[in-house]
């Protein structure tokens, strides 16, 4: 299958590290040196996930009014919906008046886009699906809480959509390999990261153990994926990372022996912006990344999860 185009939004207010110390006493020093992090985007009073995902489709239409015209499969990926009746999938399904499509919506945590592309994979192989819609959309600010000292200032919101068709529609299209595992009998596993919306907020109870393994397990999904492509860690262009924490994305690179210019950050301007950060990642340098040819997608989600995907033109 190949990638045709992709796009993103990101909401317009701005929050910098300064914001948290009246909230549960942490200081811009700190919280960078932990986490990389310096500023994060919020979603508006009157944005959510599903605002957030119309918005970045039109980013992806811009003025061609026939883009989405053949589209016959939508797939959603959020771990912090709006409504998980009307989901993202439907809303934009509506909003843009799509007739005869397949829609659903999924999560996975962080590793959501992944998964999303996989089930896409699968709907083209059954031959049900030529021409699919997928956006990932996490308005993380909604459900976090400000005074948590562990989480409250990790988060960001942004959204992100991709044109993916199971043939060629140019020569620039990026073809595109999936590989994913769910990891929940490892470590902490489902109770590493937490979010019940009954109960409580976005939790992070076991920061360590979602570290280690998140190092570990990106690492190794990105070998693994090169490795059954037939490439080695050389031959790489690009390493878009999940953005959760520059600590992890520094002992990735290690790991993996590439050169930092080669791996591809947002976390500094944004924050963890869940599912959405590596399709920000693509968006925001599509055209560089076509002039390396090779570039790889990996993730970590919390539940446990791991998902790459390969890129090349």
């Amino acid at each position: 299958m190949f990638l045709n185009s992709i796009a993103h939004y990101l909401p317009l207010i701005e929050i910098s590290n300064d914001y948290f110390l009246d909230k549960n006493g942490l200081t811009d020093e700190w919280i960078y040196t932990r986490t990389g992090i310096k500023t994060r985007r919020k979603a508006g009073p009157e944005e959510n996930a599903n605002t957030m995902a119309i918005e970045a489709v039109k980013n992806l239409v811009g003025d061609d009014v026939e883009f989405l015209q053949d589209v016959d499969l939508i797939i959603g990926g959020t771990y912090t919906p709006f409504d998980t009746v009307g989901t993202l999938a439907h809303v934009v399904q509506e909003y843009f008046n799509i007739s005869n499509v397949k829609t659903v919506s999924i999560s996975s945590a962080c590793s959501s886009l992944i998964n999303a592309l996989e089930i896409v994979e699968g709907y083209f192989a059954m031959n049900k699906a030529k021409k699919a819609l997928v956006i990932v959309s996490e308005h993380n600010t909604g459900y976090s809480v400000d005074t948590d000292e562990i989480a409250g200032h990790l988060w960001g919101d942004a959204a992100a959509a991709m044109l993916v068709t199971k043939e060629r529609s140019s020569e620039s299209d990026f073809e595109l390999e999936i590989m994913t595992e769910g990891l929940a009998n490892i470590g902490k596993g489902t109770v590493g990261v937490g979010l019940q919306p009954l109960k409580e907020g976005i939790k992070m109870r076991y920061g360590k153990d979602v570290f280690i393994h998140a190092c570990n397990y990106m690492t190794k999904v990105t070998q693994d994926i090169l490795s059954s492509n037939g490439y080695a860690i050389g031959d790489l262009g690009y390493l878009i990372p999940h953005q959760a924490n520059i600590r992890i994305i520094n002992n990735v690179v290690e790991q993996l022996g590439i050169k930092p210019e080669n791996c591809i950050v947002n976390v500094e301007r944004l924050g963890n912006t869940g599912c959405v950060s590596t399709a920000i990642g693509l968006s925001e340098n599509y055209e560089k990344i076509k002039e390396r040819k090779l570039c790889c997608l990996t993730v970590f989600g919390g539940g446990y999860s791991s998902g790459a995907a390969l890129l090349r033109n």
